[in-house]
């Protein structure tokens, strides 16, 4: 009886973002890796060396492009990008939310707090999860002869 292959999907935060401010960046362009968001990212990638990989992807916002360029060199592939990889839609991105100069003071922004376990500022969880599990199906799936890549 022959032995059905094992598929692993490893799924991979972007490195740490330069954000002094303390913005949530959410989907907004533009945002970069710091300095030590770029060595996270290449000691992330050196971890894959030796090891077999068949399909990469990433989201197409720029952090996760700039976190996949040591992957690209150690594994060999260029990502794919995946819009279902996207982070979660949230409605404050843009504002400072941490801290006491947080915007979540701010009254006019509490309805937007009414349901945590949706949640109603942004994109629902089971929404985030069906894009995330739609993306790991494809990650399983046979290599194909052409993906878009960047």
């Amino acid at each position: 009886m022959p032995h059905a292959k094992t598929t692993i999907v490893h799924l991979v935060r972007h490195g740490e973002v330069y954000n002094p401010d303390k913005i949530l960046y959410g989907r907004l362009p533009g945002w970069h890796l710091s300095d030590r968001g770029q060595r996270q990212a290449a000691a992330t990638a050196a971890s894959f060396s030796g090891h077999e990989v068949s399909y990469f992807a990433c989201s197409p916002l720029q952090r996760t492009q700039e976190t996949s360029r040591p992957f690209t060199e150690v594994i060999g592939l260029k990502p794919t990008l995946d819009e279902d990889l996207l982070e979660a839609g949230n409605s404050f991105e843009g504002l400072h939310i941490k801290g006491i100069d947080s915007a979540l003071w701010n009254p006019k922004y509490w309805p937007r707090l009414r349901r945590p376990g949706v949640p109603s500022w942004g994109e629902p969880y089971e929404e985030i999860a069906d894009r995330m599990f739609a993306a790991i199906d494809r990650a399983r799936e046979p290599p194909r002869a052409a993906r878009r890549s960047w």
